[in-house]
């Protein structure tokens, strides 16, 4: 259980900031930036969701995606042990990479293909949910940098989840765009 009653410590004054181990690292380190950039994603989605019906299937499923995220935020703040017994820090873990699986193949299943890219705009909560998509992509590619960086520094499911999270925000931006029928289709050089 968290429990917050005092909001500023002022240790991090220093430029430093604390780790779920309780190690102390630079504010700028690279697994600050990544959980970092997880939750602005996050805040992204919290927007985008204002701008959906309450309690719709996709506002239902991005509320537990933002769970999800926060799961993330403690896996990637919490350097994984050469020894860790499972189960003893919060992971991501395969099942909620496959859930993401299952809610992509539903909402895909009542939409048209797509015959060109589309333009990240149309209603609001779509515009919101591509804003979430290339966030999510950020998170990705700084997630994806320091499990190359440090050799088991971030478990695979992490890396799975945050990939497949950035295709399910993008059926939902089309979801979100009555059902695909508002998209808004990229015209190669349209404006030469």
């Amino acid at each position: 259980m968290v429990k917050l009653n005092k909001i500023y410590t002022r240790t991090g004054d220093n430029g430093t900031t604390g780790l779920g181990t309780g190690a102390r690292v630079k504010k700028y380190d690279l697994r600050v930036a990544a959980y970092g950039t997880v939750d602005e994603t996050n805040a992204a989605l919290g927007v985008a969701r204002l701008h959906l019906e309450n309690r719709s299937a996709l506002d239902v499923i991005l509320m537990r995606v933002q769970n999800d995220l926060f799961d993330l935020g403690a896996d990637l703040c919490t350097p994984p042990k050469p020894d860790e017994a499972p189960g003893s820090a919060l992971r991501i873990v395969a099942a909620q990479v496959q859930q993401l699986e299952r809610d992509i193949d539903a909402l895909n299943a009542d939409l048209a293909p797509l015959t060109s890219f589309i333009l990240p705009a149309g209603s609001a909560a779509a515009a919101h949910l591509h804003l979430a998509r290339t966030i999510c992509r950020r998170a990705e590619r700084e997630i994806v940098e320091l499990s190359h960086l440090e050799e088991g520094a971030v478990g695979a499911p992490a890396v799975q989840y945050m990939n497949r999270l950035s295709d399910l925000l993008f059926v939902a931006a089309r979801i979100a765009n009555d059902h695909g029928r508002a998209d808004i289709l990229w015209v190669p050089g349209a404006n030469r």
